[in-house]
Protein backbone atom coordinates (compact mmCIF):
# COMPACT_ATOMS: atom_id res chain seq x y z
CA UNK A 1 0.00 0.00 0.00
CA UNK A 2 2.34 2.44 1.08
CA UNK A 3 5.71 4.02 2.66
CA UNK A 4 5.84 6.04 5.88
CA UNK A 5 8.56 8.23 7.24
CA UNK A 6 8.41 8.45 11.04
CA UNK A 7 10.10 11.32 12.74
CA UNK A 8 10.86 10.43 16.49
CA UNK A 9 11.54 7.67 18.56
CA UNK A 10 10.67 8.20 22.10
CA UNK A 11 7.38 6.23 23.89
CA UNK A 12 4.60 7.02 21.08
CA UNK A 13 7.05 6.71 18.22
CA UNK A 14 8.14 2.95 19.59
CA UNK A 15 3.79 1.95 19.78
CA UNK A 16 3.18 3.88 17.01
CA UNK A 17 5.96 1.81 14.78
CA UNK A 18 4.67 -1.64 17.16
CA UNK A 19 1.30 -0.89 14.79
CA UNK A 20 2.14 -0.38 11.71
CA UNK A 21 4.08 -4.04 11.82
CA UNK A 22 1.01 -4.56 12.91
CA UNK A 23 -0.83 -3.51 9.43
CA UNK A 24 1.14 -4.65 6.62
CA UNK A 25 -0.87 -4.44 4.23
CA UNK A 26 -1.09 -0.45 4.54
CA UNK A 27 2.66 -0.36 5.91
CA UNK A 28 4.33 -1.90 3.66
CA UNK A 29 7.90 0.20 4.35
CA UNK A 30 8.53 2.31 7.47
CA UNK A 31 11.56 4.80 7.63
CA UNK A 32 12.42 5.42 11.64
CA UNK A 33 14.45 9.15 11.72
CA UNK A 34 15.48 10.73 14.98
CA UNK A 35 17.94 13.01 16.15
CA UNK A 36 19.78 9.61 17.82
CA UNK A 37 19.92 7.06 15.24
CA UNK A 38 20.86 4.30 17.82
CA UNK A 39 17.51 4.77 19.10
CA UNK A 40 16.10 4.17 15.76
CA UNK A 41 18.47 1.30 15.60
CA UNK A 42 17.28 -0.17 18.41
CA UNK A 43 13.19 -0.12 17.35
CA UNK A 44 14.10 -1.79 13.83
CA UNK A 45 16.22 -4.36 15.69
CA UNK A 46 12.85 -5.16 17.83
CA UNK A 47 10.68 -5.19 15.19
CA UNK A 48 12.60 -6.10 12.08
CA UNK A 49 11.59 -9.54 10.50
CA UNK A 50 8.25 -9.12 9.84
CA UNK A 51 6.62 -8.06 6.64
CA UNK A 52 7.01 -4.79 7.21
CA UNK A 53 10.51 -3.40 5.53
CA UNK A 54 11.58 -1.09 8.11
CA UNK A 55 15.52 1.58 7.56
CA UNK A 56 16.24 4.02 9.86
CA UNK A 57 18.33 7.45 9.63
CA UNK A 58 19.61 9.86 11.54
CA UNK A 59 17.93 13.68 11.62
CA UNK A 60 17.63 16.88 12.83
CA UNK A 61 13.85 17.75 12.50
CA UNK A 62 14.76 21.26 13.21
CA UNK A 63 16.21 21.57 10.20
CA UNK A 64 13.97 21.47 6.77
CA UNK A 65 16.88 21.04 4.54
CA UNK A 66 18.02 18.17 6.11
CA UNK A 67 14.40 16.70 6.66
CA UNK A 68 13.86 17.64 2.54
CA UNK A 69 16.40 15.69 1.46
CA UNK A 70 15.70 12.25 3.88
CA UNK A 71 12.32 12.33 2.32
CA UNK A 72 13.59 13.28 -1.03
CA UNK A 73 15.62 9.88 -0.56
CA UNK A 74 13.30 7.63 1.60
CA UNK A 75 10.25 8.71 -1.03
CA UNK A 76 7.43 8.40 1.32
CA UNK A 77 3.44 8.65 1.12
CA UNK A 78 3.08 10.21 4.55
CA UNK A 79 5.52 11.14 7.04
CA UNK A 80 4.33 10.95 10.95
CA UNK A 81 5.60 13.65 13.05
CA UNK A 82 5.94 12.44 16.50
CA UNK A 83 9.06 14.74 16.98
CA UNK A 84 8.23 17.29 19.37
CA UNK A 85 5.52 20.09 18.57
CA UNK A 86 8.31 22.65 18.47
CA UNK A 87 9.06 21.08 15.28
CA UNK A 88 5.51 21.18 13.62
CA UNK A 89 6.26 23.65 11.53
CA UNK A 90 9.65 22.69 9.72
CA UNK A 91 8.00 19.06 9.18
CA UNK A 92 5.24 20.64 7.63
CA UNK A 93 7.46 22.91 5.42
CA UNK A 94 9.71 19.85 4.28
CA UNK A 95 6.43 18.23 3.44
CA UNK A 96 5.53 20.86 1.43
CA UNK A 97 8.20 21.44 -0.62
CA UNK A 98 8.12 17.76 -0.91
CA UNK A 99 4.33 17.06 -1.33
CA UNK A 100 4.02 14.42 0.55
CA UNK A 101 1.15 14.18 3.21
CA UNK A 102 1.45 14.96 6.93
CA UNK A 103 0.39 13.84 10.32
CA UNK A 104 1.39 15.08 14.24
CA UNK A 105 -0.83 14.01 17.45
CA UNK A 106 -0.20 17.70 19.04
CA UNK A 107 -0.09 21.57 17.72
CA UNK A 108 3.29 23.43 17.22
CA UNK A 109 3.88 25.58 20.14
CA UNK A 110 6.89 28.11 20.06
CA UNK A 111 9.84 27.62 22.52
CA UNK A 112 10.01 30.67 24.22
CA UNK A 113 6.20 30.78 25.25
CA UNK A 114 4.19 27.89 26.33
CA UNK A 115 1.02 29.19 24.40
CA UNK A 116 -0.52 26.18 21.87
CA UNK A 117 -2.51 27.20 19.41
CA UNK A 118 -3.66 26.36 15.70
CA UNK A 119 -2.87 29.51 14.12
CA UNK A 120 0.65 28.64 13.24
CA UNK A 121 -0.43 25.56 11.44
CA UNK A 122 -3.90 26.68 9.92
CA UNK A 123 -1.86 29.57 8.30
CA UNK A 124 -0.60 26.89 5.87
CA UNK A 125 -4.41 25.79 4.64
CA UNK A 126 -3.91 27.23 1.70
CA UNK A 127 -0.28 25.91 0.49
CA UNK A 128 -1.07 22.27 1.37
CA UNK A 129 -4.18 22.59 -0.90
CA UNK A 130 -2.68 23.99 -3.87
CA UNK A 131 0.18 21.04 -3.52
CA UNK A 132 -2.58 18.80 -3.48
CA UNK A 133 -0.87 16.97 -0.10
CA UNK A 134 -3.05 16.43 3.35
CA UNK A 135 -1.64 17.42 6.88
CA UNK A 136 -3.91 16.20 9.63
CA UNK A 137 -3.66 17.54 12.75
CA UNK A 138 -3.81 15.84 15.88
CA UNK A 139 -4.48 12.45 15.31
CA UNK A 140 -3.50 11.12 18.80
CA UNK A 141 -5.88 10.99 21.71
CA UNK A 142 -6.21 14.13 22.71
CA UNK A 143 -6.43 15.82 20.57
CA UNK A 144 -7.55 12.80 17.92
CA UNK A 145 -9.60 10.06 19.36
CA UNK A 146 -11.48 12.80 21.36
CA UNK A 147 -12.15 14.65 17.72
CA UNK A 148 -12.66 11.31 16.01
CA UNK A 149 -15.43 10.75 18.97
CA UNK A 150 -17.10 13.99 18.88
CA UNK A 151 -17.49 13.43 14.85
CA UNK A 152 -18.91 9.86 15.19
CA UNK A 153 -21.18 11.39 18.26
CA UNK A 154 -23.06 14.32 15.42
CA UNK A 155 -22.65 11.73 12.87
CA UNK A 156 -24.76 8.80 14.12
CA UNK A 157 -26.41 10.30 17.74
CA UNK A 158 -27.42 14.07 17.37
CA UNK A 159 -28.91 17.04 15.30
CA UNK A 160 -26.83 19.31 17.18
CA UNK A 161 -24.13 19.24 20.23
CA UNK A 162 -24.41 21.95 22.55
CA UNK A 163 -21.71 20.89 25.46
CA UNK A 164 -18.97 18.67 25.18
CA UNK A 165 -16.41 18.06 28.30
CA UNK A 166 -13.65 16.05 27.51
CA UNK A 167 -12.52 13.85 30.42
CA UNK A 168 -8.79 12.42 30.62
CA UNK A 169 -8.06 10.39 33.57
CA UNK A 170 -5.03 8.63 34.30
CA UNK A 171 -4.90 6.16 37.00
CA UNK A 172 -1.83 4.24 36.71
CA UNK A 173 0.78 4.16 39.66
CA UNK A 174 4.52 4.21 38.54
CA UNK A 175 5.55 4.02 42.23
CA UNK A 176 8.00 7.43 41.88
CA UNK A 177 6.88 9.81 44.12
CA UNK A 178 6.80 12.57 40.79
CA UNK A 179 7.19 11.49 37.36
CA UNK A 180 5.56 12.50 34.29
CA UNK A 181 4.10 10.37 31.96
CA UNK A 182 5.36 12.03 28.24
CA UNK A 183 7.84 14.54 28.06
CA UNK A 184 8.51 16.56 30.88
CA UNK A 185 8.93 20.17 29.29
CA UNK A 186 5.79 19.73 27.53
CA UNK A 187 3.48 18.09 30.32
CA UNK A 188 4.45 20.70 32.76
CA UNK A 189 4.35 23.57 30.56
CA UNK A 190 0.51 22.34 29.99
CA UNK A 191 0.03 22.13 33.29
CA UNK A 192 1.08 25.37 35.17
CA UNK A 193 -0.37 27.38 32.27
CA UNK A 194 -3.68 29.12 32.71
CA UNK A 195 -6.69 26.67 32.21
CA UNK A 196 -9.05 28.21 29.82
CA UNK A 197 -12.67 27.02 28.06
CA UNK A 198 -14.81 28.09 25.34
CA UNK A 199 -18.29 29.55 26.37
CA UNK A 200 -20.90 31.04 23.61
CA UNK A 201 -17.80 31.43 21.28
CA UNK A 202 -15.17 32.87 23.88
CA UNK A 203 -12.46 31.28 25.94
CA UNK A 204 -12.88 32.23 29.59
CA UNK A 205 -9.64 32.02 31.40
CA UNK A 206 -8.89 30.43 34.59
CA UNK A 207 -5.79 30.38 36.75
CA UNK A 208 -3.81 27.45 36.86
CA UNK A 209 -5.79 24.50 38.28
CA UNK A 210 -8.12 26.65 39.71
CA UNK A 211 -11.77 24.39 38.69
CA UNK A 212 -11.90 21.58 40.24
CA UNK A 213 -14.36 18.61 40.07
CA UNK A 214 -14.40 14.90 41.37
CA UNK A 215 -15.66 12.38 38.96
CA UNK A 216 -16.59 8.51 39.04
CA UNK A 217 -15.26 7.13 35.89
CA UNK A 218 -16.44 3.89 34.72
CA UNK A 219 -13.75 0.96 35.59
CA UNK A 220 -12.02 3.18 37.64
CA UNK A 221 -13.93 4.87 40.76
CA UNK A 222 -13.73 8.41 41.81
CA UNK A 223 -10.94 11.33 41.09
CA UNK A 224 -10.25 14.59 41.39
CA UNK A 225 -9.33 16.72 37.99
CA UNK A 226 -8.49 20.20 36.73
CA UNK A 227 -9.68 22.09 34.28
CA UNK A 228 -6.71 22.59 32.15
CA UNK A 229 -6.29 24.79 28.81
CA UNK A 230 -6.06 22.13 25.79
CA UNK A 231 -6.09 22.46 21.72
CA UNK A 232 -8.42 20.22 20.50
CA UNK A 233 -11.57 22.87 22.10
CA UNK A 234 -9.98 25.78 19.75
CA UNK A 235 -10.98 22.97 16.93
CA UNK A 236 -14.19 21.50 17.70
CA UNK A 237 -15.61 24.74 18.78
CA UNK A 238 -15.38 25.72 14.81
CA UNK A 239 -16.51 22.35 13.22
CA UNK A 240 -19.02 20.67 15.47
CA UNK A 241 -22.29 21.77 15.04
CA UNK A 242 -24.40 23.96 17.68
CA UNK A 243 -21.51 24.21 20.18
CA UNK A 244 -22.30 26.07 23.66
CA UNK A 245 -19.63 25.04 25.84
CA UNK A 246 -16.38 22.78 25.87
CA UNK A 247 -14.51 22.17 28.46
CA UNK A 248 -11.49 19.59 28.76
CA UNK A 249 -10.25 17.82 32.48
CA UNK A 250 -7.46 16.31 33.97
CA UNK A 251 -7.06 13.85 36.61
CA UNK A 252 -4.28 14.77 39.07
CA UNK A 253 -3.39 13.04 42.38
CA UNK A 254 -2.34 15.54 45.25
CA UNK A 255 1.29 13.96 45.70
CA UNK A 256 2.11 15.19 42.04
CA UNK A 257 0.15 18.74 42.17
CA UNK A 258 2.53 18.98 45.86
CA UNK A 259 5.45 18.70 44.26
CA UNK A 260 4.46 20.13 41.37
CA UNK A 261 3.84 23.31 43.49
CA UNK A 262 7.09 23.34 45.04
CA UNK A 263 9.01 22.96 41.98
CA UNK A 264 7.01 25.71 40.70
CA UNK A 265 7.93 27.87 43.42
CA UNK A 266 11.92 27.53 43.27
CA UNK A 267 11.69 28.07 39.72
CA UNK A 268 12.24 24.84 38.40
CA UNK A 269 9.29 24.84 35.65
CA UNK A 270 10.10 28.25 34.02
CA UNK A 271 11.00 28.47 30.61
CA UNK A 272 13.05 31.29 30.89
CA UNK A 273 17.22 31.12 30.56
CA UNK A 274 19.52 31.77 33.56
CA UNK A 275 22.94 31.71 33.61
CA UNK A 276 24.44 29.16 35.35
CA UNK A 277 28.42 28.51 35.60
CA UNK A 278 28.46 30.56 32.41
CA UNK A 279 26.64 28.60 30.83
CA UNK A 280 23.04 29.51 29.31
CA UNK A 281 20.32 26.83 30.70
CA UNK A 282 16.25 26.81 30.90
CA UNK A 283 15.32 25.70 34.48
CA UNK A 284 12.62 23.51 33.09
CA UNK A 285 15.04 21.29 30.77
CA UNK A 286 17.24 21.06 33.36
CA UNK A 287 14.52 19.68 35.35
CA UNK A 288 13.54 17.09 32.48
CA UNK A 289 17.17 16.12 32.90
CA UNK A 290 16.61 15.00 36.65
CA UNK A 291 13.43 13.60 36.76
CA UNK A 292 12.84 9.85 35.58
CA UNK A 293 12.30 9.19 31.28
CA UNK A 294 8.48 8.84 30.59
CA UNK A 295 9.42 5.32 28.27
CA UNK A 296 11.33 3.95 31.53
CA UNK A 297 7.94 4.29 33.27
CA UNK A 298 5.98 1.04 31.37
CA UNK A 299 7.53 -2.10 33.69
CA UNK A 300 6.63 -0.76 37.11
CA UNK A 301 3.08 1.29 35.83
CA UNK A 302 0.06 -0.39 37.65
CA UNK A 303 -3.38 0.47 36.50
CA UNK A 304 -5.78 2.13 33.84
CA UNK A 305 -6.62 5.31 31.58
CA UNK A 306 -9.93 6.36 30.76
CA UNK A 307 -10.34 8.93 28.34
CA UNK A 308 -13.74 10.05 26.81
CA UNK A 309 -16.15 12.91 25.56
CA UNK A 310 -19.51 13.80 27.46
CA UNK A 311 -21.66 15.05 24.44
CA UNK A 312 -25.01 16.72 26.23
CA UNK A 313 -27.30 17.97 22.75
CA UNK A 314 -30.64 17.56 20.82
CA UNK A 315 -31.68 14.91 18.46
CA UNK A 316 -35.67 15.07 16.95
CA UNK A 317 -36.33 18.34 19.51
CA UNK A 318 -35.79 16.21 22.82
CA UNK A 319 -32.63 16.64 25.24
CA UNK A 320 -29.68 13.74 25.03
CA UNK A 321 -26.79 13.12 26.50
CA UNK A 322 -23.96 10.43 25.68
CA UNK A 323 -20.60 9.13 26.61
CA UNK A 324 -17.67 7.59 24.73
CA UNK A 325 -15.18 6.68 26.04
CA UNK A 326 -11.97 4.11 26.40
CA UNK A 327 -10.39 2.41 28.96
CA UNK A 328 -6.27 1.28 28.66
CA UNK A 329 -4.55 -0.89 30.79
CA UNK A 330 -1.15 0.45 31.61
CA UNK A 331 0.34 -3.07 32.09
CA UNK A 332 -1.80 -4.96 28.97
CA UNK A 333 0.07 -1.90 27.25
CA UNK A 334 3.11 -2.87 28.31
CA UNK A 335 2.98 -6.72 27.51
CA UNK A 336 1.85 -6.26 24.21
CA UNK A 337 4.39 -3.13 22.55
CA UNK A 338 6.55 -2.64 25.76
CA UNK A 339 5.32 1.29 26.92
CA UNK A 340 2.66 2.28 29.27
CA UNK A 341 -0.77 3.58 28.57
CA UNK A 342 0.15 7.34 28.13
CA UNK A 343 1.81 6.12 24.95
CA UNK A 344 -0.01 3.56 23.90
CA UNK A 345 -3.44 5.84 24.00
CA UNK A 346 -1.20 8.62 21.83
CA UNK A 347 0.75 5.57 19.32
CA UNK A 348 -2.28 3.93 18.30
CA UNK A 349 -4.05 6.74 16.87
CA UNK A 350 -1.15 7.97 15.25
CA UNK A 351 -0.72 4.99 12.95
CA UNK A 352 -4.67 5.08 12.09
CA UNK A 353 -4.67 8.71 10.81
CA UNK A 354 -1.79 7.98 8.56
CA UNK A 355 -3.62 4.69 7.39
CA UNK A 356 -6.59 6.58 6.57
CA UNK A 357 -4.42 9.05 4.22
CA UNK A 358 -2.50 6.08 2.70
CA UNK A 359 -5.63 3.81 2.12
CA UNK A 360 -7.34 6.90 0.64
CA UNK A 361 -10.16 6.42 2.94
CA UNK A 362 -9.21 10.02 4.13
CA UNK A 363 -8.65 11.94 1.53
CA UNK A 364 -8.99 16.30 1.11
CA UNK A 365 -5.91 18.28 0.40
CA UNK A 366 -5.19 20.93 2.30
CA UNK A 367 -4.88 21.44 6.75
CA UNK A 368 -7.45 19.50 8.16
CA UNK A 369 -8.40 18.74 12.22
CA UNK A 370 -9.46 15.14 12.50
CA UNK A 371 -13.03 15.82 13.20
CA UNK A 372 -13.21 16.99 9.52
CA UNK A 373 -13.20 13.34 8.28
CA UNK A 374 -15.68 10.53 8.32
CA UNK A 375 -15.19 9.06 11.90
CA UNK A 376 -16.64 5.44 11.03
CA UNK A 377 -13.57 3.89 9.83
CA UNK A 378 -11.40 5.17 12.12
CA UNK A 379 -13.54 4.03 14.59
CA UNK A 380 -13.53 0.51 13.32
CA UNK A 381 -9.71 0.96 13.48
CA UNK A 382 -9.57 2.00 16.90
CA UNK A 383 -11.54 -1.60 18.03
CA UNK A 384 -8.73 -3.62 16.00
CA UNK A 385 -5.50 -2.00 16.91
CA UNK A 386 -6.19 -2.26 20.78
CA UNK A 387 -8.12 0.98 21.72
CA UNK A 388 -11.59 -0.33 21.77
CA UNK A 389 -14.55 2.25 22.85
CA UNK A 390 -17.08 2.25 24.98
CA UNK A 391 -20.68 4.15 25.19
CA UNK A 392 -23.15 5.23 27.76
CA UNK A 393 -26.39 6.65 27.03
CA UNK A 394 -26.80 8.19 30.78
CA UNK A 395 -23.38 8.88 32.50
CA UNK A 396 -23.11 10.99 35.29
CA UNK A 397 -22.79 14.89 33.96
CA UNK A 398 -20.03 17.26 35.23
CA UNK A 399 -21.45 20.11 36.80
Amino acid sequence: MGKALIIGAGGVASVCIHKCCQNPDVFEEICIASRTKSKCDALKEKLDGGKTKISTAQVNADNVDELIALINSFKPDVVINLALPYQDLTIMDACLATKVNYVDTANYEPLDTAKFEYKWQWAYRERFEQAGITALLGSGFDPGVTGVFSAYAMKHQFDEINYIDILDCNAGDHGYPFATNFNPEINIREVSAKGSYIEDGKWVETEPMEIKRVYNFPEIGEKDMYLLHHEELESLALNIKGIKRIRFFMTFGQSYLTHLKCLENVGMTSIVPIEFEGKQIVPLQFLKAVLPDPASLGPRTVGKTNIGCIFIGKKDGKDKTYYLYNVCDHQECYKEVGSQAISYTTGVPAMIGAAMLLTGKWNKPGVHNIEEFDPDPFMDALNKFGLPWKESFNPDLVD
